[in-house]
């Protein structure tokens, strides 16, 4: 560990009994002298100061939970972690953690955590401990052999594919951004395209939507930017309980501006508890809440008029053609679930520019018909299909719509309450038309800020560990990109319109210099920098597929890292038979999980079972070294405070090591087929451990080939392959200068907590994405207290500018430079397979009728028909709606808490949440055993009857609600049944996302075995 990176406790008098007791009396009230005197504040502060331990080495790292970032302390003395702290001089947390992050100290000193590689032979009942060289070797062979009997090279049309479907693998949103790196480099050497993670099931919707919007698909803001906000809504998210330190943020709103925070959510949480207002709505009701805001903006000119016309395609002139009829957009096919989209265009002129009318009043401006679009959202619709009230949705609406105000700024908060729906990426357009006309994009205080639950999701995303793209956002090609010229065509955005910069014309760059990254000196101009090598789509291969790949026999081999879809898949008990069918499995964690254990659950005879299995004892966050992005794109570097236990290793050396014994099995290999995994860069320094992360955060970056220099930035990539960057966003992370990572500056120029000499956020050190949008047309800002950018006659100042740094405002440039159009999108004319503008459906499982339309749910959602996975509840039998949640003590699949006693002891055994009157209905008390029903399964829990959660108006009747954590499995300390037993199987139009968040049930009374 560098030693300019230790956080420093000077030395200090030795720790007596008497004085532990005294600074424990600090922890838990005043602290009184014998004689009764209190002591000062000065005095207190002395004698904290005189107990540091004086024998413990201090070292920073970042805490492996939520997306926050926070950073952590952890005090290390003969080689064991005997405390860990938040770290005070951290902008974001400032010392403090949750829950969680405190508890992370028995992480790394836990009787449960794995220290010895451990081995299930086909129908054993148990576990037995085998070495490392045996099972590296033994899972290198069951790749090859699995890949050599179900590769493909052409596909039935012919098409060169250069693929495997008899593998998969699962990458993590919890190991460090090098790590993921490498898994993505594996994955593609193999001709992996059954490759996924964590972020499908969260936030891909979030991706997919911002991304039309805005052009990225990122949170735009950034934590500690919550606090410059006039209003928070919070929707979709409990953002008390899940992201309580971010919630400090919220509350430095509140007390210094006097922010209005806004709680929507179907259940009274401990967000809504807080908040000046609350609204409850019915989960899967967000489009018909905001669409209804939208209109009551529109209706009543409340939109920010000038940032409108400026910086939005409102002006833009639609297609004649494009239609809307009865929830239905034109070019709908029935027969296979899909749009034409060849009318969800723009009129164009002759140039091939878009035409506009910048008065906003032709008829077929994206103006007039988004009027149009949201005329039908009034406020009695949306109060019959929500269960709002009257007044608690005028409430709502008057209050956030007062932020369009050029003085003002308001954000929208959101998570997985809003993602995980069949219309998920509409329900977050909702969010971006309505801020977008509120003028609330790329200012201090506003934005849209995606909530990220799990420590590197960002980064795992931006590292592609997802079947449809390459590191960075660019498209793995398809059967269709027969050559780099063709993919290149396919995928670059081309406009003759000299008001966009459309950045994303610049891919032949980023790819290039990705390739030669891949393939180094083997990448040339003469191979096409061996595009060829690159595995190619011919279907969907996302998460549910993936699973379904493995329940019909598809997938024969799985590689695990760090994930347990046992618990987290949709239809959980599914993806365990899944599981049953594989040849092999091998699966890298710190703790035994269901997943690894899919052969012991409740109700199976492991003798009937074949699977092989492997479980690689992986090294936690404070063993290890290497960088996360939290939610706001801040990259942060982890050092490692202990060597990691027993025989654990770090991810980097189990990829490295999995990837050098699968190459020795194809050693002097002339197939065709094996010559990118034989050809593939993997050039890392070692210090015994596995690669140096340094080096592969150097390759991240890239180089001047010509000169071996770092590069500076992105700006220097080429497509003559004179550069290399393995991840093109990231390049300028690690320059000549250093690890951008590692810097922990705490100097803030902006006044409006930037902090732009702390960590290292892509792209280039910006903080605030969008921040053109937060000057008006001649450069100057909208609100001069919050100033986020500013033209000063030759260039723009403040943060790094979201726009060509020399251009001027005459120039006209739009400020959304990763758009094709340069614009901000009310009207998504490409991107999204369900609409252009978000429309309300009901969800896969509802017990009330569409009121806005015939079609009752989203036309393009993904179904599935294969037996088994198409099952779908009746509500004359399920009448009861239900939605999974989480909290404040338990994380995501439950591994990472239910196995660390602080944690288990909170929150010991699965509940759910009921009102009083369901209660009294099923003649349940609180705290009695129930069980719960869906038409995929049945589960038992304790019921929790609160008033928190009450039943909804819906057009004249009542409905039942109740919440149900879905952390909980059967391995762990805590163990009780899963949720997702319960959740349908069914994706997201555009990402295949589940719909965990609204689906039917029934509760009888009565456990399981009762």
């Amino acid at each position: 560990m560098r030693e300019d990176h230790k956080k420093k406790k000077g030395a200090t008098l030795k720790l007596t009994r008497r004085k532990f007791l005294q600074v424990s009396a600090l922890f838990t009230g005043s602290l009184y002298l014998k004689g009764g005197g209190q002591l000062s504040a000065r005095e207190t502060d002395d004698l904290i100061s005189s107990l540091k331990i004086d024998y413990g080495r201090d070292t920073t790292t970042v805490c492996v939970y939520c997306s926050v970032g926070c950073g952590q302390i952890a005090t290390t003395h003969q080689g064991k972690v005997i405390n860990i702290e938040g770290d005070p001089d951290h902008p974001i947390n400032q010392g403090a953690l949750c829950s969680k992050g405190a508890a992370a100290y028995q992480i790394v000193n836990n009787e449960r955590r794995l220290e010895r590689v451990k081995y299930r032979a086909p129908r054993s009942d148990h576990w037995e401990e085998v070495s490392w060289k045996f099972a590296l070797e033994r899972i290198a062979k069951k790749v090859k052999e699995t890949r050599d009997d179900t590769w493909v090279e052409q596909d039935e049309q012919g098409r060169v594919v250069n693929h495997t479907e008899g593998l998969a693998m699962l990458g993590c949103a919890i190991v460090n951004n090098e790590e993921c790196y490498l898994i993505h480099k594996l994955a593609r050497a193999l001709g992996v395209v059954y490759l996924e993670h964590q972020a499908r099931l969260c936030h891909s919707s979030t991706v997919a939507a911002l991304a039309d919007s805005f052009g990225r698909g990122a949170m735009t803001n950034h934590w500690i930017d919550i606090g410059n906000s006039d209003c928070i809504m919070v929707i979709g998210s409990n953002a008390a309980e899940n992201h309580p330190v971010a919630f400090r943020w919220i509350n430095e709103a509140r007390e210094k501006r006097g922010a209005k925070l806004i709680s929507i959510d179907p259940r009274f949480t401990r967000t809504s508890a807080t908040a000046d207002m609350y609204a409850p709505m019915r989960s899967g009701t967000d489009i018909a809440f905001i669409g209804g805001i939208i209109n009551y903006v529109l209706q009543n000119r409340l939109y920010n008029k000038d940032y409108v016309a400026e910086f939005t395609n409102a002006s833009f002139l639609i297609n004649p053609e494009f239609r809307f009829e009865e929830g239905l957009f034109s070019g709908y096919n029935t027969a296979d679930r899909r749009y034409n989209q060849s009318s969800w265009t723009y009129q164009k002129d002759g140039d091939g520019i878009p035409k506009r009318d910048t008065q906003l009043r032709d008829p077929d401006t994206v103006f007039q018909r988004l009027k149009e679009h949201f005329s039908r959202y009034d406020v009695a619709t949306v109060s019959n299909v929500t269960g709002t009230s009257r007044e608690d949705f005028m409430s709502v609406a008057e209050t956030f719509a007062a932020t369009g105000a050029s003085d003002k700024a308001g954000t929208i908060l959101y998570s997985m309450g809003t993602t995980q729906h069949t219309k998920a990426a509409k329900n977050i357009r909702t969010y971006a038309i309505l801020q977008l006309l509120l003028g609330n994009l790329g200012i201090a205080g506003g934005g849209i800020n995606a909530m990220r639950g799990i420590s590197n999701v960002q980064g795992s995303t931006d590292h592609a560990l997802l079947f449809h793209l390459l590191p960075g956002y660019m498209s793995l090609p398809t059967a269709d990109d027969t050559s780099l010229a063709t993919y290149l065509e396919r995928n670059v955005a081309v406009t003759k319109d000299p008001r966009s910069v459309n950045y994303w014309q610049n891919t032949p760059n980023f790819l290039v210099s990705q390739l030669k990254a891949f393939y180094g000196e083997k990448a040339s101009p003469e191979n096409e920098f061996c595009y060829d090598y690159l595995p190619r789509l011919t279907q969907d291969c996302s998460f549910l597929s993936l699973v379904e790949a493995m329940y019909t026999g598809t997938i024969k081999g799985m590689l695990a890292v760090g994930t347990n879809p046992a618990v987290s898949g949709a239809q959980a008990d599914a993806v365990r038979k899944g599981l049953d069918n594989l040849d092999w499995l091998a699966v890298a964690d710190l703790w035994d999980t269901e997943t690894a254990s899919f052969w012991k659950r409740p109700g199976v005879d492991p003798a009937d079972i074949d699977t092989e299995v492997f479980l690689l004892p992986a090294a936690s966050s404070l063993e290890k070294e290497g960088s996360i992005s939290n939610s706001g794109r801040w990259s942060q570097w982890r050092y490692p405070a202990i060597s990691p236990i027993g025989e654990a290793k770090n991810d980097l050396w189990i990829i490295d090591q999995v990837f050098q014994h699968v190459r020795q099995e194809y050693a002097g290999s002339s197939a065709q087929k094996d010559q990118p995994l034989l050809n593939m860069r993997w050039e890392y320094g070692s210090n015994g451990n596995g690669p140096n992360a340094h080096e592969v955060a150097k390759e991240i970056n890239g180089y001047d080939l010509r000169t071996g220099r770092l590069l500076s930035s992105f700006a220097e990539l080429k497509d003559d392959g004179s550069t290399s960057s393995g991840n093109w966003i990231y390049s300028g992370s690690y320059t000549e200068e250093g690890n951008k990572a590692e810097k922990r500056g705490l100097k803030d120029p902006t006044g409006i907590g930037l902090y732009p000499d702390w960590s290292c956020a892509w792209p280039v050190n910006r903080r605030i994405l969008y921040n053109r949008a937060s000057c008006d047309a001649q450069g100057q800002p909208w609100d001069t207290e919050r100033m986020v950018i500013r033209w000063d006659g030759t260039s723009w100042t403040g943060d790094v500018p979201d726009f060509p740094a020399a251009s001027a405002p005459e120039e006209g440039l739009g400020p959304f430079i990763m758009t094709r159009e340069g614009f901000g999108r009310l009207f998504g004319a490409e991107g999204l397979v369900d609409g252009p503008f978000p429309e309300h459906y009901e969800a896969l499982e509802s017990p009330v009728e569409n009121l806005f339309s015939i079609t009752q749910t989203n036309p393009a959602a993904r179904l599935w028909t294969t037996e088994g996975l198409d099952i779908v509840g009746d509500p004359k039998d399920f009448p009861v709606i239900a939605s999974t949640c989480r909290m404040c003590e338990h994380w995501q699949a439950g591994a990472m808490t239910r196995n660390l006693p602080w944690l288990a002891e909170l929150v010991p055994d699965m509940f759910v949440e009921m009102s009083p009157s369901l209660a009294e209905d099923k003649g349940i008390r609180h705290g009695d055993k129930v069980t719960i029903v869906s038409a995929r399964g049945r589960i038992e829990a304790y019921a929790l009857v609160t008033k928190r959660v009450q039943p909804f108006p819906l057009n004249g009747k009542l409905y039942e609600q109740v919440a149900l954590p879905w952390h909980f499995g059967y391995v762990g300390l805590a163990t009780g049944d899963s949720a997702n037993s319960l959740t349908p199987y069914i994706g997201d139009a555009n990402t295949q996302i589940p719909e965990y968040k609204a689906f039917l049930c029934r509760i009888e009374n009565g456990g399981l075995t009762q």
